[in-house]
């Protein structure tokens, strides 16, 4: 079984995973408002997805 011969400074280790950040999420217009969301999901604004409206919003002024 391999075992390392010296431990991993916090710096190498953190530089190894210096790639892994997160990114920002894709955004795309709402075909109904035009508000920008994530694909594939309901949009918070006002609920539409697939030609239909999936999930009731309330509006707030």
């Amino acid at each position: 079984m391999a075992v390392p011969k010296k431990k991993t400074s916090h710096a190498r280790r953190n530089q190894r995973r210096a790639h892994q950040a997160m990114g920002q999420p894709n955004l795309v217009a709402c075909p109904n408002c035009g508000e920008p969301h994530r694909p594939h999901r309901v949009c918070p604004n006002c609920g539409f997805y697939k030609g239909r409206t999936a999930v009731a919003v309330e509006v707030t002024e």
